[in-house]
């Protein structure tokens, strides 16, 4: 099972895939960017809710999960 923070970084992966997308989509008219947006904004969906289940798991186990330094 990955931890909150490896489900974290995907989502921030995701994000910035849609990120990227929408922008060439809305500066260019890119149809293609367009549906990649939306693939990864529904690909983000569904990682939110794996993130939830997951983190109230957490909360109602009282367990710790270990978020790497930054350092």
């Amino acid at each position: 099972m990955s931890t909150l923070h490896d489900k974290y970084e995907d989502m921030r992966k995701l994000w910035d895939e849609f990120e990227i997308n929408h922008s060439a989509f809305v500066l260019k008219r890119n149809k293609a960017a367009a549906a990649r947006a939306r693939k990864a904004i529904n690909s983000l969906k569904k990682q939110i809710t794996a993130y939830k289940k997951q983190s109230v798991a957490v909360s109602r186990d009282g367990t710790r999960q270990h978020v790497p330094s930054n350092g």
